[in-house]
């Protein structure tokens, strides 16, 4: 049996630098034995299937492909279409009411508390809010995430020391969770 995933891969092919065409991409992920593969934009995003039931050792093992293909690091993430689907369905903002470039999710390796953010004044941020949620943060932006200083605040390394995180915007939440739907 096999289980459909979202590999979400961290800070590449953005300003010319840290290049992973998405065909090479494809090509590492099949080299793992992975079925299924596509992708999604040139921002780091690939569904695949996997006998696999262990996200985290698929994780590890893309980080390693890539690093040897590449010649560098990157961070990714893997999850299932069961999570991809509850971060979408769990969204404390109105979604269907919003442009896609005005909510965002960031997907963290592992769970994050509030209290990593307990500094932050969040009504000196306001209209933009986030809120937490498993293993992910979502993020309000009404004038989309380029002019966002709430994003800027919780990109700080106080806040974010120690933990991979990477954001996609909610068309691309959507996508994933349709491109991983069994």
């Amino acid at each position: 049996m096999t289980t459909t995933y979202a590999a979400l891969l961290r800070g590449i092919n953005v300003g010319g630098s840290r290049k992973v065409p998405m065909a090479e991409l494809r090509d590492v992920l099949a080299g793992l034995g992975h079925t299924g593969i596509a992708t999604h934009l040139q921002s780091g995003n690939a569904v695949f299937r996997s006998e696999s039931e262990d996200a985290d050792a698929l994780a590890a093992a893309l980080e390693q492909a890539l690093r040897t293909r590449f010649g560098f690091a990157v961070d990714c993430l893997v999850r299932d279409a069961t999570y991809l689907a509850a971060v979408a369905d769990a969204c404390p903002f109105p979604a269907a009411e919003l442009e896609g470039k005005q909510l965002h999710v960031t997907y963290f390796d592992r769970p994050v508390d509030a209290s990593r953010f307990a500094d932050l004044d969040a009504e000196a941020f306001l209209p933009e809010e986030f809120r937490l949620g498993d293993r992910c943060m979502y993020l309000y932006a009404p004038d989309g995430l380029g002019r966002s200083k709430l994003a800027v605040a919780l990109g700080r390394p106080r806040h974010v020391k120690g933990l991979v995180a990477t954001s996609r915007n909610w068309n691309t939440v959507a996508k994933l969770v349709e491109l991983t739907r069994d």
